[in-house]
């Protein structure tokens, strides 16, 4: 039993770590937040809703300036003021910023979060015992190994819910009259938006998926809905 006591302390701090982790974003959301009013933005939010066959969706404004979207443990939806500043310097049209909340509750819809929290304390928990088992072979670099095939796991990992969120926004823009020609425009312009510089770095390694591939992914799926 004590030769898994490791193990197990690693499942447990795994779990907290992730716990606090959550805490913590929640709060800085709380207090660096503001409810989306944008009268476009919030009218295509009704479509989806409509679409969804929910009262609405609440969509708030994350008070830091990188492009990014986020779907937070709670199940809220941000869109970050830099995100909504390029939307109203017309470099991102209303379609293409509601595209980037339909990917976002996909990752609620889909259970990401919660999935996430199963993945970091069992990655954890793997990362310990396969240190353990390497160092017994390889003494002193057992660590930096496990970490690294952890590293890549955890990649994989987001880069698969990364692609089921894209094909279940496409979805509800098709279902919701959007389409899913704002959702490609949208990543053709993404790389300059966000200063990406993805493309000069190995597609294994990267916590989302390269570009292009998203971009096939979703023109596919189309193809196969609208027949």
């Amino acid at each position: 039993m004590m030769k898994f006591t490791p193990i197990l302390l690693a499942l447990i701090y795994g779990i907290a770590m992730y716990r606090f982790s959550v805490w913590r974003t929640s709060k800085e959301l709380d207090e660096k937040s503001t409810e989306l009013a944008d009268p476009i933005l919030r009218s295509l939010t009704e479509d989806m809703a409509k679409a969804l066959d929910i009262p609405r969706i609440k969509v708030h404004i994350y008070e830091i300036e990188p492009v990014n979207g986020l779907a937070a443990p709670d199940g809220r939806i941000f869109i970050t003021r830099g995100f909504f500043n390029k939307y109203r310097a017309g470099e991102v049209t209303a379609a293409e910023l509601a595209s980037v909340i339909a990917h976002e509750l996909g990752h609620v819809a889909l259970g990401h979060s919660r999935r996430r929290m199963i993945d970091f304390s069992g990655q954890n928990a793997m990362r310990t015992a396969l240190a353990m088992i390497l160092n017994r072979f390889l003494p002193g670099v057992g660590m930096f190994i496990a970490n690294a095939l952890m590293s890549l796991l955890a990649a994989k990992l987001s880069r698969n819910d990364e692609y089921e969120a894209d094909a279940y926004a496409s979805a509800l823009l098709v279902k919701s009259g959007i389409g899913t020609t704002p959702q490609i425009s949208l990543f053709h312009k993404l790389d300059k938006l966000t200063g990406a510089r993805g493309a000069a770095t190995p597609a294994w390694i990267l916590s989302h998926p390269v570009t292009a591939d998203r971009i096939k992914a979703i023109e596919t799926n189309a193809e196969q809905w609208l027949g």
